[in-house]
């Protein structure tokens, strides 16, 4: 029982209340339906907590770099391959999705069905809406974009500020971490949220749920496969030069880390590693763009937010609109360096993206119960994009030899 209740072991207790969930569902249904407002009380915290954590998690990851001329040197390099990889996933994702389209072909007792509107935006009706008049209002109506755009140019308005900028930073970087530690002891009540949304989806839908969960996650690796051979191993192999065994056995070892650590910034060390001795990338420029990446390269995010839209307007039978495509790919691009380092992070970020988009967040309790199954595969990747993106940029300035080591 000790070992259940210790942090680390989150995963274990929300398996645990998603297998009370399925029991609950299956034997009292009318019961499972009555208390859903557990459930629903689960996901508005997790809401509550969606425009705090971007203001923090994208303030700190702009106004946090200190080395203003490796900034200069690599930065913007960096920051545009960082966007490229993540819109090439995103492609990638999308295509393999539709291909096998994981919400679909699931017979339920019940059809699921969903009365709101999926956001279709105008460009001049977006612009309008990431550019409003009233910032405060914006948060109050959870208008994530407008934030992020609003929080990024004020992070960067105290970077530039130098050491007078410094109260606000230190600031901003102890509110982070309250916003950080509330969220955290949000996210100890996802056994009974879990338990409470499995339930009531079994309850509601019958088992058939079982089919589509199993589809999504098949969906989520097979997008993050591909993903790996298609946007790192190719071009760091045709561009950096790298051997492609030579570039698999290092992305092995680091592989080893984040599939049992679930964990960017835990795999760090051993990244950094990996890159300057295994494949002799630079020093200097690995230490600026890993720790870089590690906070906005997240092409695991792009498999995630594409096959979850795809999972969730299928299960509604929502069409997706080209609008709402391209609007889908800019938003998970936007909010990705916003994904919290806690345990089950990536279900606030799946909370908040499906929100942005107008889809319906119900799903996200089951899919709670499974998360680290999927958090294992898209952590991994988001981390090998990082090792291919340093090799890439340390070649594109001059400073990578494949041979070198």
């Amino acid at each position: 029982m000790a070992v259940l209740l210790k942090k680390e072991n989150l995963f274990l207790r929300v398996a645990l209340g998603f297998a009370l969930g399925v029991v609950m569902g299956f034997a009292l249904p009318g019961f499972s339906i009555a208390t859903k407002a557990v459930g629903d009380i689960y996901l508005n915290l997790i809401k509550l907590m969606i425009i705090p954590i971007v203001v923090c998690a994208v303030f700190g990851g702009i106004a946090n770099i200190k080395d203003g001329a490796l900034l200069r040197r690599v930065g913007v390099r960096a920051v545009a391959l960082y966007v490229g990889m993540f819109v090439c996933s995103a492609v990638v994702s999308l295509a393999i999705a539709w291909a096998v389209r994981p919400g679909l072909g699931t017979v339920f007792d019940s059809p699921p069905v969903y009365e709101g509107a999926v956001t279709t935006p105008t460009v001049s009706g977006f612009l309008t809406t990431i550019v409003p008049a009233n910032i405060i209002q914006a948060a109050a109506e959870g208008s994530a974009l407008p934030v992020i755009l609003f929080t990024a140019v004020f992070a960067g308005a105290i970077l530039s500020m130098g050491e007078r900028g410094r109260p606000v930073l230190d600031f901003m970087n102890s509110l982070s971490e309250a916003f950080f530690t509330m969220l955290g002891w949000f996210m100890e009540l996802s056994p009974a949220g879990v338990m409470s949304l499995m339930a009531c989806s079994l309850a509601r839908y019958g088992a058939g749920i079982f089919g589509a969960l199993a589809k999504y996650i098949g969906a989520c690796w097979l997008c993050c496969v591909v993903v790996f051979f298609l946007v790192m191993v190719l071009p760091a192999c045709l561009y950096a030069k790298v051997p492609p065994g030579k570039f698999l056995r290092a992305c092995g070892k680091v592989a080893l880390v984040t599939l049992s650590t679930t964990s960017s910034a835990a795999a760090l060390p051993t990244t950094i590693q990996v890159s300057v001795e295994d494949l002799g990338a630079p020093e200097g420029i690995s230490k600026f763009t890993l720790p870089l990446g590690c906070t906005i390269n997240m092409c695991g995010g792009a498999c995630s937010f594409c096959c979850l839209a795809v999972f969730v307007s299928d299960f509604y039978g929502i069409g997706l609109s080209l609008g709402t495509i391209v609007f889908l790919v800019f938003t998970a691009t936007l909010i990705n360096m916003a994904a919290p380092g806690i345990p089950g992070g990536g279900v606030v970020l799946g909370a908040s993206f499906l929100s942005i988009l107008g889809l319906p967040l119900d799903l996200m309790g089951p899919i709670s119960g499974f998360y680290r199954l999927l958090d294992m595969a898209f952590t991994t990747i988001n981390v090998e994009g990082d090792i291919a993106a340093n090799l890439i940029i340390s070649k594109s300035v001059g400073e990578y030899a494949a041979g070198a080591k």
